[in-house]
């Protein structure tokens, strides 16, 4: 089976990087961000085919009854601040009228995960997230997102969803819960256990399949 793993940075996986040696399992590494997703995967995917893209990476979690460090598979995700402000209002790009919520590949302005049978060996809970170009760091932006009521928010998330599923690609999102979606307070973030949960987690994935 060959596989592509996907991170935005080298420290995100760098343990799982320092041990794997299967020529069938290669890494992409895009840049943080949509635009570098977007870019560095739809070139890649243009000449190379895998029987799975799996996305891996820390993300923030609405839900304060999720540890931190737990992993989670996004089964679907949504871009959050893709719109325009009207006063204290948002907008996203469907309440403006600009794309239909059910125009491919979104249904009801979600990019949702197509289950395959690869998906089976992914045995962790399932979540949906939100991406963002800017991530949730106020009362207000918090407040204003929350009407997705989505589990995670990560900066890269929907751009893996919208290239694969426009491509036909399978593919899966696994994120790591570094913090909690609260006013910023760096402080009280759980990133390296994050990091060295999401690597465990994907070394014994990889050597399983």
């Amino acid at each position: 089976m060959k596989i592509l793993i996907v991170a935005a940075t080298p420290p995100e996986i760098a343990p799982f990087m320092a041990q794997n040696h299967n020529p069938s399992i290669e890494v992409l590494i895009t840049g943080v961000g949509i635009t570098a997703t977007t870019f560095a995967l739809t070139r890649h995917l243009l000449t190379h085919t895998y029987d799975l893209v799996l996305q891996v990476g820390v993300g923030g979690s609405f839900d304060t009854s999720i540890p931190l460090g737990s992993l989670l598979f996004i089964t679907s995700d949504r871009f959050a601040d893709f719109g325009a402000e009207d006063h204290d209002q948002y907008l996203d790009i469907f309440d403006l009228g600009l794309l239909s919520p059910h125009e491919a590949p979104y249904v009801d302005g979600a990019l949702h995960t197509p289950m395959l049978p690869i998906h089976q060996s992914i045995t962790l809970p399932t979540a949906t997230g939100i991406t963002v170009n800017t991530v949730s760091g106020s009362v207000a932006t918090i407040t204003s997102r929350s009407r997705y009521a989505c589990t995670i928010e990560s900066m890269e998330g929907a751009a893996l969803h919208y290239v694969c599923l426009q491509l036909a690609v399978p593919f899966a999102q696994v994120r790591s819960i570094s913090n909690y979606v609260t006013p910023r307070d760096k402080s009280l973030w759980k990133m390296k256990d994050a990091i060295i949960n999401l690597n465990n987690w994907l070394i014994a994935f990889v050597a399983a399949i």
